[in-house]
């Protein structure tokens, strides 16, 4: 099975590090997406316990990522990195399925799903 996002080895040593910090090295990354942001739809990224059946489930450089399987095919392709710069550090994600995206780069739309903007 191909995975639907790609981490990078930044992003999965900041995951890592994240997961170590809050005490929750036994937890899974879930990627998402969820309805709102500036352009329709806005990503989710978060630490949790279960997994559902009908979640997609792979591993990258030791993260046990899943994403629900209504997420998956908008991430299609999406690349997760961590970037540290002398402003500080944050996830980029980039995400070939994206037509519009926000400038803060968290909001974006499809050709397909556009959801409901909200103001930034």
């Amino acid at each position: 099975m191909s995975t639907t996002i790609t981490l990078t080895e930044a992003a999965a040593l900041q995951i890592k590090d994240m997961m170590k910090h809050n005490g929750e090295e036994d937890a899974y990354f879930r990627f998402s997406i969820n309805g709102g942001g500036c352009s329709g739809l806005s990503y989710g990224m978060s630490l949790d316990h279960e997994k559902s059946d009908t979640d997609e489930f792979f591993e990258q450089f030791g993260i046990p990522v899943i994403i629900d399987h209504e997420s998956a095919p908008l991430l299609k392709g999406t690349v997760i990195d961590y970037k540290q710069s002398l402003m500080g550090g944050g996830f980029t994600i980039d995400n070939p399925n994206a037509l519009v995206s926000c400038g803060c780069g968290s909001s974006f739309r499809t050709a397909n799903v556009q959801g409901s903007p909200e103001k930034c």
